[in-house]
């Protein structure tokens, strides 16, 4: 409930949600699961469902007659198409599903109580690139509202048209997509950085007058003096922007030339082939992706190459000097029992960062753990702080050899994107997983993907390259289900007939006249749209807009996504004619 204030829904709205993490006590058949979502009704249909089959007819006639006076056929035959629609299997144990199948079992959860509006906690959190790229569509097929958190950039540009920022105590909203926001809020906090700088100065010179002594006092406005105890609160109450860690890595002297080499190796998992005659060669400095979906061996691959498993054939070679720090994806590098302070100290006052020395409180302060946080106990911290202690850790650790698994789940955009700078200058050879598309592509130079029955492919670039090249479905043998393995996926995305690289490459063709004059005439239709989508967004960032009904708002922020599409149109045509 708010401290202050209400929340109102519009009678007769369904708002449904799909929480962060997986309830960790829910049991039962997916029919069941799914029909959770339409309360009591729902238990009687799960029961009805139970029975049918059985030889107890007199409890199976008492509950056809309960559902029947609640007239719930309706809704079995909504589970069955939420059921059908989003493809699951009715009779399958919600218990033994993977942690991407629950997460879709709960969606269809939601849905089934047909919401007006979803809202969505994370929803690519623990997801791998297969599953994401399955919500997302499914999502921007969607006739009802969502309203999502996400710290997933590829899955924020996918689907939003409007951007709600909290930011220093403030709500604002954004009409248009992510990148419109991030131009929008860089010129703003550009403009509030030049108002404050020349109000700062104003009230310098302010003080400077109230502290001239006597003189001054003879000729005091007292207008004026009430002025700067206005000006003093004002500044006082300023609110700068949030800090964003500052972090360092640690490293040490160089590797060998040859980090890791495999040789046909062999490796499978209960029955389950995980890698066949697999071969690799990893360089000092390399910066290399690990793709795939969830349970296909992702984290058993980078076990094998540091030398943690034994292949059961062939041979894995670790080069010489290595120094290796391990990120791991569920935490176990951290002791609950030790607070941040003494996980990262380990009994050391000081750490060494590239021969300086530092204490480990103002390391940790780095990291946004102020001195009281530090000292508290880490069971109580939320993921994104566990995170970021972990990454403190691992950062005060000197190495040359860099393994993180899964590091994005639940840290904040600004920390994601600090984390691909630091990664994009490290000297050192990283090895990554991640189903984070985006970080992937920012910080990867090759990509290793495990493509199912033992194959993997080896690709220059990131998650965009691999979408390029990767073989067809047919070729890898894999089932076009969406989630049986990631080489099915988003065939539609790959690069069509008309954008082959053979046809990218042919010669440069002279402009004609009508193509000539629109090059000439692009950049003042530009600027134009620019101008002209900044007093719209003006204009929004009025109290007074929200006081129209509904339907002028929706009209206002899709003219203005469109005016939108047509300036980024307008950018990619411009490019397009002047290359």
């Amino acid at each position: 409930k708010p401290d202050d204030g209400e929340v109102r829904v519009q009678g007769g709205v369904r708002v449904a949600k799909l929480a962060q993490e997986v309830p960790q006590d829910t049991t039962g058949s997916v029919f069941d699961v799914v029909a959770q979502g339409l309360g009591d009704l729902g238990a009687l249909l799960a029961q009805y469902h139970h029975l049918l089959g059985g030889h107890d007819l007199a409890a199976l006639g008492a509950v056809q007659a309960r559902i029947e006076a609640q007239h719930g056929w309706d809704l079995d035959r909504r589970v069955s198409q939420v059921l059908e629609r989003l493809e699951l299997p009715a009779d399958a144990d919600f218990a033994a599903l993977s942690g991407g199948m629950k997460r879709r079992v709960l969606l269809a959860q939601a849905l089934v109580r047909a919401p007006d509006v979803l809202l969505l906690d994370e929803p690519t959190n623990h997801l791998d690139v297969t599953a994401i790229q399955w919500l997302e569509e499914f999502l921007r097929s969607a006739q009802f509202s969502i309203v999502f958190v996400t710290h997933d950039r590829s899955f924020l540009r996918a689907l939003a048209t409007r951007i709600v920022e909290i930011d220093r105590g403030a709500v604002t909203s954004w009409p248009g997509d992510y990148d419109n926001y991030l131009r929008r809020r860089e010129e703003r906090l550009h403009a509030q950085n030049q108002e404050n700088a020349r109000f700062d100065k104003k009230l310098a010179a302010e003080e400077v007058w109230i502290r001239q002594g006597i003189k001054a006092r003879r000729t005091r406005n007292e207008g004026r003096v009430r002025a700067l105890e206005t000006m003093r609160r004002e500044r006082a109450q300023r609110r700068e922007v949030s800090g964003t860690a500052k972090m360092t890595l640690a490293t040490t002297q160089a590797s060998g030339k040859k980090v890791i080499e495999a040789k046909h190796v062999d490796y499978a998992w209960d029955a389950r082939t995980i890698l066949r005659d697999f071969s690799t060669t990893i360089l000092r400095g390399d910066k290399v992706g690990i793709l795939g979906p969830n349970g296909s061996g992702k984290s058993t691959l980078l076990k094998l190459l540091l030398g943690d498993l034994k292949p059961q054939r062939g041979e894995i070679e670790l080069g010489t000097g290595l120094q290796i720090a391990y990120f791991d994806q569920h935490r176990a590098a951290l002791r609950d029992d030790w607070n941040a302070l003494d996980n990262v100290a380990e009994g050391r006052e000081y750490i060494e960062l590239d021969g300086q020395r530092k204490h480990v409180l103002g390391y940790l302060q780095d990291f946004l753990f102020s001195p009281e946080r530090a000292r508290a106990p880490i069971t109580k911290f939320s993921g994104g702080e566990r995170n970021r202690l972990l990454l403190a850790k691992l950062f005060a650790q000197p190495s040359n050899l860099l393994v993180m698994d899964e590091p994005t789940n639940d840290l904040d955009v600004e920390t994601l994107e600090l984390l691909e700078e630091l990664l994009g200058s490290y000297k050192g050879t990283l090895l990554l997983v991640s189903h984070d598309r985006a970080f992937i592509d920012n910080v990867v130079t090759s990509t290793l993907v495990l493509e199912g029955n033992g194959r993997v492919g080896e690709y220059v670039g990131g998650y965009s390259d691999w979408l390029r090249h990767k073989p067809s479905a047919r070729h890898s043998g894999e089932s076009r289900n969406p989630a049986s393995a990631l080489s099915a996926v988003v065939n539609e995305e790959s690069l069509g007939p008309g954008l082959r690289r053979d046809d990218e490459q042919k010669q440069k063709r002279k402009l004609g006249y009508k193509d000539a004059r629109e090059l000439e005439l692009l950049p003042a239709r530009i600027e134009k749209l620019e101008n002209d989508i900044a007093a719209r967004t003006q204009a929004m960032h009025d109290p007074a807009f929200f006081k129209q009904d509904a339907a002028a708002i929706t009209a206002a922020n899709q003219a203005l996504a469109a005016m939108q599409a047509e300036l980024d149109a307008a950018y990619v045509r411009w490019q397009e004619l002047e290359t």
